[in-house]
């Protein structure tokens, strides 16, 4: 190399690092640069070639700027999201008990919700995640101004929190942690493997899984789509899925010596397809199984679910534990046969969707049978009259939602200005149909043995806003039982009865 040339390169590598800096351009606008010189007969290849040698540090990990934010040059990309979201909420339900019946529990609040996180792709088809969020809820990201103070016991009962505006209950905890690698990915077919704290990668509704939900473990992911890639755009494309998940669903810790108990996992076994009839109509399913390896050992998930409440209908808590006198969180008895689908078509120039879940508990009669069996010769309990309820152990969810718009506004994934979308469904689930830990604590009330009707309306005044008014209510399907689950939002009425959620939203997506 010339001394023009060696003049030359040094003015290119000067030029890229001030493009760097500036937080212009990244290796792709490099690049351009690059060439351009080539092409002008400033560099030859050999010398760009050096040039881009000579700007990376020796070790191989150059930090790449985006402005203030320097990344380790070993993560392909990074982006930055989150949203805060401010509520107004009314919730109430009304006892159904012989000695209480009608007795309200109502609850208004003013809460807000902040998550905050970045994930990105690195090399080699590896991707990455993090998220923090507000609330050690697993359930729920909300918290409520003012402080509200939740025991740490099972029973969640509530008390005055210390004031003025109390953060009490203004922790944040890890939402999102996880790694991916997608060993295979071609236009036809990819491969998908994640490990950590997730974004549930399955393909479900709120009836079974509440979307505030991320489950921990591993999940492989299989998807074939026949059109290279293309599946959602032409008549015939089809979308073939198989998707798995192995998820600690408790970790157990040794007490004493000897062998050591298992840890709790609920897997999961999903198929899916979806098919295109046309550009406007398409229609997805999604079969799934889940199963529990073992029990657990704590929080009343090794013992045997009941679901009754007291005769008072009061989730009576055993003053020495601490915990429901009843279990309400068992899962004993459970091999749960999951099919949510949906439809996608238009209605003039609007996006509509029918949608809709079934689930069976192939194990709901002996889930029953035990129930009543341990109900017997408790003090206090609400008794199942005409012996164990073993035909309930179905649930379904239909619904219809529609939106001038793409994607799924009420959820929160479509944010252009001046799109709107109304979303409604009718929800029955069973006492012994589902798994109460997983399923919406908002509708209804993380609670099974409940039936009713969910209805939203959002609309984006500005891009990345929404604002949603969302509106339920349920009543008891069998008056024989109780409402079994646990949810820290109304937790000491068993059974419930007319049961209502007002939940006004504004939500700032970033």
């Amino acid at each position: 190399m010339n001394y023009n040339h060696h003049k030359q390169a040094a003015l290119a590598a000067g030029m890229l690092a001030s493009v760097a800096l500036a937080g212009t351009a990244n290796a792709q606008t490099s690049d351009r640069l690059l060439n351009a010189l080539i092409k002008k007969g400033v560099l030859t290849e050999s010398e760009a070639k050096d040039v881009q040698a000579e700007t990376k540090m020796d070790d191989g990990y150059a930090p790449a700027s985006t402005g203030f934010l320097i990344v380790n040059s070993a993560v392909k990309n990074l982006e930055l999201f989150g949203d805060v979201r401010l509520r107004y909420e009314y919730r109430t339900a009304e006892t159904a008990s012989s000695t209480s019946n009608g007795s309200t529990l109502a609850k208004d609040r003013w809460r807000y919700a902040l998550r905050f996180g970045l994930k990105g792709e690195a090399y080699d088809n590896f991707y990455y995640g993090l998220r923090l969020e507000t609330s050690a809820n697993p359930r729920s990201t909300w918290v409520t101004f003012g402080g509200e103070k939740i025991s740490s016991s099972n029973n969640g009962t509530t008390a005055a929190s210390a004031g003025p505006f109390g953060k009490n209950d203004d922790t944040i905890g890890v939402g999102l942690a996880y790694v991916g690698w997608k060993p295979v990915k071609t236009e036809d077919f990819v491969t998908d493997i994640t490990l950590g704290k997730m974004v549930n990668p399955l393909y479900t509704t709120a009836m079974t899984w509440d979307p505030d939900l991320t489950p921990e473990g591993a999940a492989e992911r299989f998807t074939y789509k026949s059109a290279g890639g293309n599946t959602g755009k032409n008549a015939g494309d089809l979308e073939l899925s198989a998707n798995f998940g192995q998820f600690v669903y408790q970790a157990v810790t040794p007490t004493g010596t000897g062998k050591l108990p298992a840890d709790s996992f609920l897997l999961a076994w999903q198929l899916g397809a979806k098919y295109n009839f046309d550009k406007d109509i398409s229609a997805k399913i999604g079969p799934s199984l889940y199963n529990y390896t073992s029990h657990g050992a704590a929080s009343g998930f090794n013992s045997t679910f009941i679901g009754q409440g007291s005769t008072s209908g009061q989730n009576s808590v055993n003053s020495t534990t601490g915990f429901f006198s009843y279990n309400q969180t068992g899962i004993n008895d459970l091999l749960v046969l999951d099919i949510p689908a949906q439809v996608d078509f238009k209605i003039g120039k609007y996006n509509a969707r029918v949608f809709g879940d079934f689930a069976l508990n192939l194990n709901g009669n002996a889930r029953a049978t035990d129930a009543y069996n341990a109900s017997l010769g408790l003090a206090g309990i609400q008794p199942i009259t005409g012996g164990a309820q073993t035909d309930q152990d179905k649930a379904y969810q239909v619904g219809f939602a529609i939106t001038n718009g793409k994607g799924d506004l009420v959820p929160g994934k479509n944010l252009a200005k001046n799109t709107w979308e109304f979303r409604t469904y009718w929800q029955h689930i069973e006492q012994y149909a589902l798994d109460v830990n997983l399923i919406d604590s908002d509708f209804f009330e993380g609670r099974a043995n409940l039936e009713g009707i969910y209805a939203a309306v959002a609309y984006c005044p500005a891009n990345n806003v929404i604002t949603t008014v969302r509106y339920g209510y349920a009543d008891r399907i069998d008056k024989k039982l109780g409402t079994g689950g646990s949810n820290l939002d109304l937790p000491t009425i068993n059974p419930a009865a007319r049961y209502q959620l007002i939940q006004l939203d504004l939500t700032l997506k970033f």
